[in-house]
């Protein structure tokens, strides 16, 4: 909860928990996009300034508001996992959790781990594959939970303040000492929009990006692409 509020300040509101609830409307397996209307009557029930949370207490302002921890639970779950194997004594190991990596140490002989990112727009192929030592690396995009109809694709990141798919990216990975860290600062570049890459610079974490027309940019281009 300490760190959505994090998230939810550092991406000026758009990092919401509670934007779950427009999963009322937006069924992504449905191949349908719902009425504005729908869309519109959810975004009363949106809104992290209206959570008042302490310790075992958390109270809701509106009626009918929902917690969704998309984007960093189970970035969560691996650091988590990570933790109790190094208490354990594991010093070599890789995590991962559909899609979602903490690398604990390299190979016992010092080499790297090779995480391959997905091509978000040529199936079976990848876009990079980047060699990991240790750390967290998370990707989000638009091509795993999506509505494409009439050539537009819509994606499953929903601005909070619109209740519409966001625009601009196709996939963003981020490698960070935490898989909670880089799979919210995926996100939460996702959710800039056209604003997101230069946002995600400042940030100083290593990434890579594709948009939607298939630019690639981003610090790890030059060392990660097949053939760079």
């Amino acid at each position: 909860m300490n760190y959505a509020d994090t998230c939810y300040r550092l991406s000026d509101g758009l990092f919401d928990i509670t934007s779950g609830v427009l999963r009322e409307a937006w069924d992504f397996k449905s191949g349908h996009v719902p009425p504005p209307e729908r869309i519109e009557r959810l975004l009363p029930r949106i809104g992290w300034d209206k959570v008042t949370f302490t310790t075992g207490h958390i109270s809701f302002s509106t009626p009918g508001m929902q917690l969704d921890f998309g984007g960093i639970g189970k970035e969560y779950a691996v650091d988590r996992a990570a933790t109790l194997c190094q208490q354990a004594g594991l010093k070599h190991g890789l995590i991962n959790l559909g899609g979602d990596i903490r690398i604990i140490g390299p190979h016992a002989d010092g080499r790297p781990w090779s995480v391959g990112v997905r091509h978000p727009r040529k199936a079976g192929q990848l876009l990079a594959s980047i060699d990991v030592y240790q750390g967290g690396v998370a990707t989000s995009g638009d091509y795993e939970r999506r509505i494409i109809l009439n050539g537009k694709r819509y994606s499953h990141i929903l601005n909070p303040r619109t209740g519409w798919p966001v625009a601009g990216f196709a996939s963003v990975t981020v490698i960070a000492e935490q898989c909670v860290v880089a799979g919210s600062a995926a996100t939460i570049t996702m959710l800039n929009e056209e604003q997101g890459a230069a946002w995600l610079q400042a940030l100083g974490l290593a990434h890579l990006w594709m948009n939607q027309h298939q630019r690639i940019g981003g610090t790890l281009r030059q060392r990660s692409l097949p053939g760079g």
